[in-house]
């Protein structure tokens, strides 16, 4: 028996964000935009930074929301076209399976390994491995599974170039995986900041089950600190504006690793670091890439 309905709306540009709207407004349970030729020859590509929101809108959208199945989709659209002042509003209906949603989404995370060196494992999950490093991480509000290719570099740096004593500065912690990282391979402080509330509520608790000792603060407080290692997951425009206050928190023959850069971006990224840092040869996976080096001056 269906327990939800997906209303399925077609738009144009110019009416997409008011029918949606609207339609939150008139009880829908959710309400998303997409392209209507999405993975389709006919797909319009729109490209922004990843997590900015895009100004840009498709010019062909479908708009799915969901109501419970108790409500009157006819009613729905009637109040829709009065409210709008459109007519004739093309739409599909598609019935929507009670689920077990929690056991649909845990099933698709699977625990993940990095180098043979540590393994990334959700807490319904069993460890494929105890005897090397674990890190118990569900997925949540903040960026930072493992899953990500960024994620996924930024680990395997750390896993090889941490040394006990090392005190290492997270700058954009997110979930804290990182941070969790570096202090279980070995580091003597490991302090992580991060500009979103709701990256340090999660980083403390994943850090708290994880039984670490890690000190996370929002990145807009004053933060004095030197550090061995600095770590960076962000986006290549913060990397760009924050270089010189990742290039102070990093002590005189430090290291740095930089990730959340594309191909394109890697040259010019490396050109402003290059200031402070004498750099490696970039990493790279899936497109994505990591810049490291070592701070220049005598220690």
């Amino acid at each position: 028996m269906a327990a939800w309905i997906n209303l399925k709306i077609q738009a144009s540009a110019e009416h997409a964000h008011i029918i949606s709207d609207t339609l939150i407004e008139l009880g829908a349970l959710s309400s998303s935009i997409e392209d209507t030729y999405l993975k389709s020859e006919n797909e319009e590509a729109i490209f922004d930074e990843p997590n900015i929101p895009s100004k840009k809108i498709w010019q062909n959208n479908t708009i799915e929301s969901l109501f419970d199945d108790a409500v009157s989709i006819d009613t729905v659209i009637a109040k829709l076209e009065t409210c709008t002042g459109l007519s004739h509003i093309d739409y599909t209906l598609e019935s929507v399976e009670n689920k077990n949603w929690v056991a649909l989404t845990q099933s698709q995370f699977e625990p993940i390994n990095i180098i043979n060196k540590l393994w990334i494992v959700p807490s319904w999950h069993k460890s494929p491995n105890p005897d090397v490093m674990n890190i118990i991480l569900d997925p949540g509000l903040a960026f930072g599974t493992g899953s990500h290719p960024t994620t996924h570099l930024c680990l395997e740096w750390l896993i090889n170039e941490i040394k006990p004593n090392d005190h290492v500065l997270d700058y954009g912690c997110g979930s804290g995986i990182l941070s969790i990282a570096a202090k279980k391979c070995g580091a003597e402080k490991v302090v992580g900041v991060d500009i979103d509330p709701q990256a340090i509520i999660s980083s403390l608790y994943n850090a708290k089950k994880n039984h670490v000792d890690i000190e996370f603060y929002n990145s807009d407080s004053s933060l004095n600190f030197k550090a061995d290692v600095v770590i960076a997951n962000i986006l290549s425009s913060a990397l760009t504006v924050l270089a010189p206050l990742i290039a102070l928190a990093c002590k005189p023959q430090g290291k740095v690793a930089l990730s959340g850069i594309l191909k394109e971006q890697v040259e010019m990224l490396s050109k402003v670091y290059s200031t402070w840092f004498n750099l490696e040869k970039p990493m790279e996976r899936e497109g994505w890439f990591l810049i490291s080096g070592t701070k220049k001056g005598i220690p």
